[in-house]
């Protein structure tokens, strides 16, 4: 399944770009909370504290994943994102579950599998997966799904080595 089928897709009215239903697609509450949140996690130095804050937020992070300072989840749908045993996501990397664009917003899950690496400033758009031990490369922009243990790099990042990493 390619993962603009794992999007979900909302319109928005004529005239006007979707950022203007935000509060529609969730409550401006429960977003204030997730920024609070997710804003503090940025700055803590303690992977357990992290991992524990993000669980709250309903996301599933699991055992000894490590987080860098700076890393960015999605503050509309962090129960959206998954994260595997024993992944490190580098400094300033961001997740997103959503994108507002000027005729329709879409939300996806995001998937990342066990032993991933994200380089440094990499981002991972909605609907992609991330196979196990996978390891995507600084800078990168990840907007489709990456194999298992496939070294990927690049905007949009491509596979440069397959079974890089392998299980």
């Amino acid at each position: 399944m390619t993962n603009s089928r794992r999007l979900k897709s909302v319109p928005s009215p004529p005239g006007r770009n979707s950022l203007h239903l935000w509060c529609r697609a969730v409550n401006p509450l429960r977003v204030c909370w997730n920024f609070v949140i997710i804003i503090m996690c940025r700055y803590i130095p303690s992977l357990y504290v992290k991992r524990w804050l993000y669980n709250c937020l309903g996301m599933k992070v699991g055992k000894n994943v490590s987080v860098g300072l700076m890393a960015m989840m999605d503050i509309f749908f962090p129960q959206l994102i998954s994260i595997g045993e024993n992944s490190l996501l580098g400094y300033n990397c961001t997740i997103l579950c959503h994108e507002f664009l000027i005729r329709e917003y879409r939300i996806g899950t995001v998937v990342i599998g066990r032993e991933v690496m994200l380089g440094a400033n990499s981002t991972v758009l909605p609907g992609v997966i991330i196979g196990d031990g996978a390891v995507v490369g600084a800078g990168s922009l990840v907007n489709r799904d990456i194999p298992p243990g496939a070294l990927v790099a690049g905007v949009p990042a491509r596979v440069i080595r397959e079974n890089y990493n392998s299980f």
